[in-house]
């Protein structure tokens, strides 16, 4: 029988799985940065946490998670996003209780969706998102944004484009529902089964939806900016401030609408542009959501993230022709011609290696110009060789492959030497 992966995953093979060491290596930089900690979270939950906290309202509850019966019959989801986990492990671990406020927190891992795969949307993809937990303050608004435009300008991108939009308070989203209702009920049956659905629980998302997007209600809908009261123009006008301080372009747009159900205030999306993305140019999106840990159980805590996907990411760095500095060059290979000597090479290997060197060897037996041309495969910096006359004066040679320059070198000070010499 033969096996093929599942539809909608993939292996990511040496060569490729480098690149996504790298940007996984960036994003934790740049959060140790900013002074955000690494959470590590269950890759299932209990289906009832995603049903409230990214809202069963959403495409993601309704149509996209992988949802199973355990043995004991309780119902689990493989996560869908990771908000919800990270703010259940907020309350269930009571860091709001810390000393050390706001909490400021990071993850890297894999999500789980049953969409149509397509170019940069996979059924189990890699986030990497942040939450920052206990602040109402817009700095802290301005500081998630500017990190989630940092990392992707470290990367190499270009063309990218930050939008940002207030969906208000709850007074100010209260007041900009009814005015949808108003405006979407009277036609309604033209809409979609889903919209339909929508129109006395979350209006908001029929503006997000794509079978509808092209109804003429649409362009004509209220726009929730219209219907910020003080507070929130006070706050939203605060963000923007902060970001032109900070010199990062932004573009706001009343019509962004987040698709999950708990944002409120700042939402925002990252979206690049040139040719070569399709459908696909939103790389990030995110925003506030100050009610979202009272709902899953926990006190009143307001609450801002983002989340974004690796595999997206790298698909922009390809389309870009951007190259990351990834070092994949093998430090040392140990060639030895002789039954003793490769006794000896696997101890030099072992010392190397010890001492921090990257080393490989030859399993298969192969002859001194297949060693040589495997040397050249993994892009040996040097290439030490053994034979019997080198072991009998306690010697090897030792080749730098750049410049083709040899020496003998005392195996009692090979490790000395190359380590000096691979001092980059």
């Amino acid at each position: 029988m033969n096996f093929k992966i599942p539809r909608g995953t993939q292996d990511i093979l040496p060569g490729k799985v480098e690149h996504w060491q790298y940007v996984e290596d960036k994003a934790r930089d740049i959060c140790r940065r900013y002074n955000y900690k690494e959470l590590r979270t269950p890759i299932f939950e209990q289906t009832e946490l995603f049903m409230r906290g990214v809202g069963d309202t959403t495409d993601i509850v309704q149509k996209e998670m992988y949802t199973f019966e355990d043995r004991g019959g309780r119902s689990l989801t493989l996560r869908p996003e990771g908000t919800a986990s990270a703010v259940r492990s907020y309350v269930e671990n009571k860091l709001f209780g810390s000393p050390i406020q706001p909490t400021k927190l990071y993850y890297v891992g894999p999500m789980f969706r049953y969409e149509r795969p397509q170019s940069g949307r996979m059924r189990q993809f890699v986030q990497f998102g942040v939450e920052a937990l206990g602040s109402a303050d817009p700095a802290i608004d301005a500081e998630v944004l500017a990190l989630a435009m940092e990392f992707y300008r470290e990367l190499g991108l270009k063309n990218l484009k930050l939008i940002i939009n207030s969906l208000g308070d709850t007074e100010s989203r209260n007041a900009h529902r009814q005015a949808l209702i108003s405006h979407f009920e009277p036609r309604i049956s033209e809409f979609c089964s889903d919209c339909q659905a929508r129109l006395e629980k979350n209006p908001l998302r029929i503006l997000d939806c794509k079978k509808d997007k092209d109804h003429e209600l649409m362009a004509t809908a209220p726009a929730i900016l219209d219907y910020l009261n003080e507070d929130s123009k006070a706050y939203f006008a605060k963000v923007q401030k902060l970001l032109n301080d900070m010199e990062i372009e932004f573009q706001v747009d009343p019509n962004l609408v987040r698709g999950l159900d708990y944002y409120n205030n700042t939402a925002f999306e990252i979206m690049i542009g040139g040719d070569g993305f399709g459908s696909i140019t939103t790389l990030c999106g995110g925003g506030r959501y100050n009610g979202l840990v009272q709902e899953i159980g926990g006190p009143e805590t307001p609450g801002i993230g983002f989340a974004l996907s690796i595999e997206r990411l790298l698909m922009a760095l390809e389309v870009q022709n951007v190259t990351l500095p990834v070092n994949d060059q093998l430090d040392c290979y140990v060639i030895a011609m002789g039954e003793e000597a490769k006794v000896a090479a696997s101890n030099i290997s072992f010392k190397l290696r010890q001492a921090g060197l990257s080393t490989d060897q030859d399993y298969l037996d192969k002859k001194m110009k297949a060693q040589m041309k495997a040397a050249d495969r993994f892009k040996a910096s040097f290439v030490v060789i053994i034979g019997e006359n080198e072991l009998e004066k306690n010697v090897v040679v030792v080749k730098e492959m750049e410049t083709g320059e040899q020496q003998e070198v005392s195996i009692n000070d090979l490790t000395k030497f190359l380590q000096q010499k691979l001092i980059r």
